[in-house]
């Protein structure tokens, strides 16, 4: 097979130096693998070293407190992979006796862990001839074979897994699915990729057709919403200040954050002010003041949040306020995280 072949020899040659590829032990192929979904190496890369140096094996994240867990994680988002993540890590510990499942079935099994996670691991720390089919594999054979079938329909999964497992070499599995996912990252990337440099241009049909800007095809759009946060760094009479944990379920499940006020829309100061006096029941406001002139805007997949920081001051001692510097001990999202390190940077 040509196709196979040329791939990864290609691999081989090209791959980046990456430190989970240093080793097939499933330990951190899994770790890499959960923190690079939805994330760039170029991202995920500086995690990875701070994980596996604070938690070099599966037992010590096992045996980490899960607020220690999230606030290493703080900035890579989707902290349901962090939690999930942390279960895994206390399953495959105490109950499998620091042992992954060796196989694509029972790696299924795993929290957090899906068809994807599991070929990945199934293939590179044990060799099982599995495919991966994720969006770079969507993109190289859709692109190489003119597939136009919509990656988005129910169809394209089992459609594209077949595809790739008819190419995958059952000695070479491992080789192969990295070589996959390395090609879609570095050569046939989403947009403008060189295609004269690449080693398909002699076969790849949608280079022949001039298709390549057209495939994939995805039809479904992501619906996006706005919403419209506001928090409140309310500052007591000891200069303290309370946070809250978000215990509801939801994308920052377990994080920390201000108190916050939602809104159906922006609101303006005198709005945002009869709401805080109606908020502050426990002490009374006696200034409040905006932090910033416009929204921070913090982009999610299916959500566009409209932030705004506002600093509320009382002559009254709060229970439970904390320093600046506790404060900073705790998980917080990312927006709300940068914008405390550049609002406190002096402190």
């Amino acid at each position: 097979m040509d196709f196979t072949n040329n791939l990864i020899q290609w691999y081989l040659r090209e791959k980046r130096d990456l430190p989970w590829r240093k080793t097939p032990h499933p330990y951190p192929v899994w770790l890499s693998e959960i923190m690079l979904q939805q994330t760039r190496v170029a991202q995920g890369l500086p995690y990875f070293l701070r994980f596996t140096e604070v938690f070099p094996t599966v037992l010590d994240l096992a045996s980490a407190d899960e607020e220690q867990v999230l606030k290493l994680w703080q900035g890579l988002g989707y902290y349901s992979r962090a939690r999930n993540l942390h279960a895994t890590a206390k399953h495959v510990a105490f109950d499998l006796n620091g042992k992954f499942p060796d196989n694509y079935k029972d790696l299924l099994k795993l929290k957090g862990v899906g068809e994807y996670t599991a070929a990945a691991i199934a293939s590179i720390a044990y060799g099982e001839a599995v495919p991966v089919v994720d969006g770079n594999v969507y993109r190289v054979l859709s692109r190489y074979f003119d597939v136009e079938t919509d990656i988005a329909s129910f169809s394209a999964k089992k459609e594209f897994f077949e595809l790739a497992a008819s190419l995958l070499p059952k000695d070479k599995a491992s080789e192969f699915n990295q070589a996959m996912m390395e090609f879609g990252a570095l050569q046939c990337v989403p947009k403008n990729p060189n295609c004269q440099s690449c080693v398909f241009n002699g076969s790849c049909l949608a280079l022949k057709h001039n298709k390549v800007d057209s495939l994939p095809v995805k039809l479904k759009k992501t619906k996006v919403t706005s919403r419209y946060f506001n928090y409140l760094i309310i500052k007591d009479s000891n200069g303290n200040s309370l946070i809250q944990k978000r215990t509801g379920k939801g994308i920052w499940q377990n994080l920390y954050e201000f108190p916050m006020l939602e809104t159906a829309q922006e609101d303006d100061f005198d709005s945002v002010c009869q709401s805080v006096e109606k908020f502050s029941s426990d002490f009374k406001p006696t200034d409040i003041k905006p932090l910033h002139h416009n929204p921070i805007v913090h982009k999610l997949s299916h959500q566009h949040l409209h932030i705004h920081f506002w600093e509320v001051k009382t002559e009254q001692k709060i229970e439970g306020a904390l320093t600046i510097d506790e404060i900073k001990k705790y998980p917080f999202p990312i927006a709300i995280h940068n914008f405390m390190e550049e609002h406190w940077a002096e402190v």
